[in-house]
């Protein structure tokens, strides 16, 4: 009796050891090669040091996190293959990736039939409207980006506005928010230009906005190299009298690397990363952005950028929601996400519902203008 007792007892503790030992797989399909790998490489690297710190300071619920990642080469069918392999075969109990819009859409249909939670890292609209129940994001939306660049157009009398976009999910969803919401703030778009994400000159393009009637600004849509390219262009046609703004496609130090002085005045919205230095310490975004401007550059000594902040949210949900949900049950998970409130990221503050998969309003951009090389904050 006292033998079985103890081969019980023997077996229970196995059994519990092993359950405690069992991780958290938090799965990763990213663009860290190819045309948007100064997207995706920042991302990675993020998810890598942020799993390593939540480990080191004991996990979740007990247990340790694991990153299964793959890299999807900036391509989406390579995305939905891998999300098939992260799903089927790795068993990750979140996702978090799809580094273009484009992945995230060939990766979306399957974790909603696997019922899998998932948070993109994708900033176009159609990411989470009309809502997707497994599917969240971190981004601010394509059309957040026209809202608050219209805002600052009107703010200085702009009213008259050549239109370039890339042909790209991205820059394909942006040029049609823009359309949608111009009118809005009483902007006419008197030139609609789009490029290739492979275009490596744009100056056919810039020159028919040159010529439009009237025009006052130039907004450009796009990410990876191509809004560099048409800034170089922009430059080159001398076309500084015409205002440049760009979306939060290129929010990051890596556009002026490759863009160089002709971008000295361009205007962006961007989260408040970018310009983390600036805030206030009364800003609620300042703890959380000043110290993943330190750890990036502690860990990778290079500057951190704000991909790698939409990363370092989506991660950081996750954490919360499985915390909060006191579970890695999918169905558990999900709810936690939807009922997401109050929760600062290097985002901004998000607030989730289950008609609102990001939770973000145009508080959370903050209006950028190149000055002297960098960036700075606009009042």
């Amino acid at each position: 009796m006292f033998k079985k007792t103890a081969l019980f007892a023997a077996l229970a503790l196995a059994a519990a050891t092993s359950f405690a030992a069992e991780t958290i797989k938090i799965g990763s399909v990213l663009s860290v090669t190819g045309p948007a790998a100064f997207l995706g490489d920042p991302e990675l690297k993020t998810l890598q040091l942020y799993v390593e710190k939540i480990n080191a300071a004991g996990g979740v619920l007990g247990r340790k996190l694991e990153l299964v990642h793959y890299d999807d080469g900036s391509d989406a069918a390579k995305a939905n293959s891998f999300t098939k392999r992260l799903i089927e075969s790795d068993k990750v109990n979140v996702l978090i990736g799809g580094t273009t819009t484009g992945a995230t859409m060939a990766m979306a249909p399957l974790v909603e039939r696997a019922k899998v939670p998932f948070i993109s890292l994708a900033g176009a609209v159609v990411v989470i409207d009309p809502v997707k129940k497994w599917v969240f994001k971190t981004p601010h939306t394509d059309r957040m980006a026209a809202e608050k660049v219209f805002e600052d157009m009107k703010k200085r009398g702009i009213s008259k506005v050549g239109l370039l976009s890339e042909t790209s999910g991205f820059g394909a969803s942006g040029r049609k928010e823009t359309q949608a919401v111009a009118a809005k703030y009483g902007i006419t778009l008197v030139a609609d230009e789009t490029y290739g994400p492979k275009d490596t000159d744009t100056t056919a393009q810039l020159t028919r906005i040159k010529s439009a009637p009237g025009v006052q600004a130039v907004f450009v849509f796009g990410l990876g190299q191509g809004p560099a390219i048409v800034t170089k262009n922009y430059g080159q046609l001398g076309m500084s009298a015409v205002p440049m703004y760009q979306s939060h496609g290129v929010a990051s130090d890596e556009y002026l690397k490759l863009s160089g002085k002709v971008a000295e005045g361009v205007r962006l919205p961007t989260p408040a990363l970018l310009i983390a230095k600036a805030l206030p310490a009364s800003d609620a975004q300042k703890a959380i952005v000043t110290s993943y401007d330190k750890d990036y550059r502690d860990r990778y000594k290079a500057e951190p950028s704000t991909f790698g902040g939409y990363a370092l949210d989506a991660l950081n949900l996750s954490v919360d929601a499985i915390k909060r949900a006191g579970s890695t049950d999918g169905e558990k998970v999900r709810a936690a996400l939807e009922t997401t409130k109050g929760f600062v990221g290097t985002t901004g503050v998000f607030n989730m519902s289950p008609k609102d998969h990001m939770g973000l309003d145009l508080s959370a951009f903050r209006m950028v203008e190149v000055k002297n090389g960098d960036w700075q904050l606009l009042k």
